[in-house]
């Protein structure tokens, strides 16, 4: 837990002596006394995306987001909401949707970004130029000062204000000693002179003393709360301020840049236009979307080879509305001979495509090879919109001087470019350079009188240099804050002030490239698993909830514990690779630990930006690991699944009464250490195989080839005769081609060598066989998918070329189908015109691969044919994963997430689509309802069978 919680989303690791995760407000009182009695510092933590280090440190981690998650009250008619701090922002707005209201901030990450660490870093986001920032919209907070006292800080009359002043108490003291610090000429003087000009509005260094000093508003220490890191109380609750839905219709005009420089002059006249936000997207991360399992899908608006694309968000009551703004802004563009393309984004679907490429800016490029990656340096720097052209020059000269190449993308619109130079951390030169990068971009932030931090906090990162920009004075001024709130430093101490040094306790103090650790799958791609471990950001796109979707992470969504996460999984083998003294560096009991709630179920592969895929690592390590130690006897008994399965279809009968008898079932399975509730699957009488040698050959229109995977050629036989009948009577001849297993059950269970034996001999056996002419059809995704997925990286060199092609030709048949349907040679005439309704579960690979599109088209081809999918997941099950005993609850916590409460509402009339056998299993055993492989329905539909 200790690991799992050393790193955030920069570029520092520190190990904690503890981790706390509190339940209640006295536990957290608890923690405060038990802190100041033994001079500890305690560090408050949300989803620990924190970008300067504010998470990291030598304290106790205090990790709120686990059950202080609720939203409190809202208020419709004065538009405020009252939350704990652990609250996501896209759940809240999720909340308030249907009551036409929504919180403003809107950070990147606002799918994971909890409503305490917005405000300890005061998060601004994409329309912070309308939206404001979480500042702007904070009106009250309830805070645990160092006393263990809750007060609450909100806006003050005159009245109040000296009342608080004259209150013997902890809070009348911070009162009293903070209106001496404000009232005083000299310092009220530095202050005016020190802070950025105002008309930065992501004014965010140090503690916001300017914005306490505006004596135009009611005083309020909310303005000093937000952005001050958790240096000065534990928040628990918070009034925000809401507004209404923005308009419904939305467009974005998409402008294409040659130059750098171009765009930013670009940007000054868009916001003139007064747009709702104004981005920058630049060629490294465009071009990272290139191939890229999920954002290659994103690319529809690009236009030849743009160096940066600014990205100018209109809404309107009327679509027609925008494309007059759009045009207006198009033609004073071209007027000033500004950019050279200027395509009109409109619509959610087609838009929410083109933000999530901004939004997965920092995950994309950390796809860059080698160990030169981007650095959170100076991407937090903000100046003037006007000034951003003359400063991107500078910035450039600067990192010319340095050698260094550097990625510029983000808040155009509000003067903050995240610049992002790609330095090589484990080198010494790589350190020089990070120190030196900021230590110059500090004299560029004063030149222009800008702001060292915009969003992203202080931390640890930029502290010690807020004297030299603000000046000597006003950082005496903000230790005199901490001292004021925190005497004691019991609150996330040295974050913003007293600061370590910004180049020490970074993640590679020990350098290790991983190449000399030797992998049963091919990780050269990647250059080592090392390295692809390496490639976790730390950004958090893994602790999303169901709320938002996706599959990524299943088991995260159902306990919310860190270690759950993809993230955790990715930096605990980071650091056992990089620092075991061991012969085996697998062999350690935290990995094992760590990645026991892995469903592997390939989320990650596509989800996560930066594509870390743990269920690859996960079998690789588990291989590993029983190198050494062993595997267990259900290990193994999973793993020879097909094995047990063919044997059983012998005598399937016996078998059968076994596997369904209560008295022999519960024995079988409390022997193995299955769940107790879990029914166990049956076998077949005949092998999909032996049935289909017995049918006469027909030459049709097409010859296919049909994979019998383990779990149709025994199990789910039935499906797979419906499979080929419906082949067959659509006009193709099917064969099964000799074959062995898939090996999904070895990978499952991590068995990586008999995987790759499997793999080996049918890449041997099909490579000649499989073509785009005669393609392989699966059934089952779980099995189809691996000679896409897993093959590629497991078979021998010689064979590697044989298995690409392979994984080109491996079709689920519900892709093969909607193909055929494009090329004009299935039609809806062929299928019955009755109504039906559908709801589609997609497997999890299926999802990964991008697949569900196609189930969901092909069983939309009947005329009246009506198709639901269901936003969910994973299911729970993700193979053997869910029948075992220890896995079981949060087996049945997964599919409790979207899937089990969804199909409990879906009423009889409905069919329920899965084409997963553990996905059908699943819903079988938790709603008690069967649901149908996608090729079961549409040979039912068929009108001449």
């Amino acid at each position: 837990m200790r690991l799992a919680y050393a790193t955030d989303a920069s570029v520092y690791q520190e190990t904690p002596l503890a981790v706390c995760i509190p339940h209640t407000e006295a536990d957290l009182k608890k923690l405060i006394l038990f802190a100041k009695k033994h001079r500890i510092t305690l560090i408050p933590r949300t989803a620990g995306t924190s970008l300067a280090g504010q998470v990291v440190g030598n304290g106790i981690v205090v990790d709120v987001s686990r059950y202080f998650n609720q939203i409190l009250e809202v208020n419709v008619e004065e538009q405020w909401a009252i939350v704990q701090p652990g609250v996501i922002r896209d759940d809240l707005n999720a909340y308030l949707k249907p009551l036409g209201l929504m919180f403003g901030p809107e950070t990147s990450t606002a799918s994971r970004a909890m409503v305490g660490g917005m405000i300890g870093n005061n998060s601004s986001g994409l329309h912070s130029i309308v939206w404001g920032d979480t500042r702007q919209n904070l009106l009250a907070a309830k805070v645990l000062l160092d006393d263990a006292n809750l007060v609450e800080f909100r806006e003050l009359s005159e009245v109040e204000y000296f009342q608080k002043l004259s209150q013997q108490s902890r809070e009348g003291e911070i009162y009293r000693q903070m209106n001496e610090l404000l009232t005083d000429k000299d310092n009220q003087d530095a202050i005016k002179a020190g802070y950025p000009k105002s008309e930065i509005t992501r004014r965010n260094t140090g503690y916001a003393l300017d914005m306490l000093s505006d004596t135009s508003q009611a005083f309020n220490f909310c303005r000093l709360l937000a952005g001050s890191e958790g240096t000065i109380g534990i928040i628990t609750e918070a009034k925000i301020k809401l507004m209404p839905l923005p308009p419904k219709e939305i467009g974005l005009l998409c402008v294409h840049f040659h130059d750098m420089v171009e765009c930013m002059r670009g940007n000054a006249l868009a916001l003139k236009h007064h747009p709702e936000a104004s981005e920058l997207v630049d060629k490294y991360i465009l071009d990272f979307t290139v191939g890229h399992p999920t954002y290659q899908y994103n690319r529809f608006f690009i236009e030849g080879d743009p160096t940066a694309l600014l990205i100018v968000e209109f809404r309107a009551d009327t679509a027609e509305a925008i494309r007059v703004k759009a045009a207006q802004l198009t033609e004073a563009l071209k007027a000033a001979n500004l950019g050279y393309a200027y395509p009109l984004i409109e619509g959610v679907a087609q838009t929410n495509l083109v933000w999530d490429v901004r939004k997965a800016g920092l995950g994309l490029i950390r796809n860059l090879p080698g160990d030169s990656q981007p650095v959170n340096l100076i991407e937090d720097c903000a100046v003037s919109p006007e000034d951003l052209p003359d400063y991107v020059v500078d910035v450039q000269q600067l990192l010319a001087e340095e050698q260094v190449h550097a990625s510029y993308y983000a808040h155009a619109g509000a003067g903050e470019l995240h610049i992002e130079p790609f330095i090589n951390l484990k080198t010494a030169e790589g350190r020089r350079q990070f120190r030196s990068i900021l230590e110059k971009t500090t004299d560029l932030v004063l030149k222009y009188n800008g702001s060292l931090s915009g969003e992203h906090g202080d931390g640890r990162l930029r502290g010690e240099f807020i004297g030299k920009v603000l000046g000597e004075k006003v950082y005496q001024l903000l230790l005199q804050v901490k001292h004021i709130f925190d005497p004691n430093s019991i609150f996330n101490a040295r974050k913003i002030v007293d600061t370590p040094a910004m180049d020490t306790h970074l993640r590679y103090d020990v350098v290790r490239d991983g190449k000399d650790i030797q992998t049963y799958f091919d990780f050269s791609k990647n250059e080592s698993i090392l390295r692809l471990a390496e490639k976790c950001s730390g950004s958090g796109d893994c602790r999303k909830t169901e709320i938002t979707g996706g599959t990524m992470c299943p088991s995260f969504m159902a306990t919310r514990d860190e270690k759950d996460t993809t993230r955790a999984r990715a930096n605990m083998l980071r650091q056992f690779l990089t620092n075991s003294n061991k012969q085996n560096r697998f062999d350690h009991e935290e990995l094992k630990e760590v990645m026991d709630l892995c469903l592997s179920c390939k989320g990650c592969k596509t989800e996560c930006p930066s594509s870390v895929d743990i269920a690859k690592m996960k079998a690789e390590f588990l291989q590993h690991y029983y190198d050494t130690n062993g595997s267990s006897f259900r290990s193994k008994l999973i793993a020879n699944f097909t094995q047990s399965q063919k044997l059983g279809s012998y005598v399937a009968p016996i078998y059968n009464f076994f596997a369904t008898n209560q008295i022999t079932s519960g024995l079988i399975k409390a022997v193995v250490g299955f769940a107790p509730n879990r029914s166990l699957p049956k076998v077949h009488g005949t092998t999909l195989s032996a049935w289909v040698r017995k049918q006469q050959p027909s030459k049709q229109k097409r010859k296919v080839y049909l994979f019998s995977d383990e779990f149709t050629e025994y199990n789910d036989t039935e499906i797979g005769i419906t499979a080929y009948k419906l082949l067959t009577a659509l006009g193709y001849e099917v064969i099964i081609p000799k074959h062995l297993e898939s090996g999904r059950t070895y990978l499952s269970k991590g068995f990586v060598k008999k995987a790759k034996v499997l793999a080996n001999k049918n890449v041997a056996l099909l490579g000649d066989v499989i073509s785009a002419e005669t393609p392989l059809l699966g059934i089952e995704p779980s099995a189809i998918i691996t000679f896409r997925d897993e093959y590629v990286d497991l078979v021998e060199p010689t064979l590697k070329e044989k298995a690409q092609n392979l994984a080109k030709n491996a079709l689920m048949i519900d892709e093969f189908l909607v193909q055929e349907m494009a090329a004009g040679r299935i039609h809806a005439e062929q299928f019955s015109n009755k109504a039906q309704k559908i709801k589609l579960h997609g497997h999890c690979y299926q999802k990964a691969f991008k697949l569900v599109d196609y189930t969901q088209q092909l069983l939309s081809l009947p005329a009246n044919y009506e198709v639901e999918v269901i936003p969910s997941g994973c299911c729970g099950m993700a193979g053997s994963f869910g029948y075992e005993k220890e896995h079981f609850e949060v087996s049945q916590k997964v599919g409790e997430l979207v899937l089990f409460p969804t199909l409990r509402k879906t009423g009889g009339e409905y069919l329920i689509a899965a084409a997963g056998t553990s996905c059908r299993h699943q819903i079988k055993d938790g709603v008690q309802r069967k649901s149908y492989h996608p090729v079961e329905i549409m040979y039912e539909a068929l009108l001449e069978k």
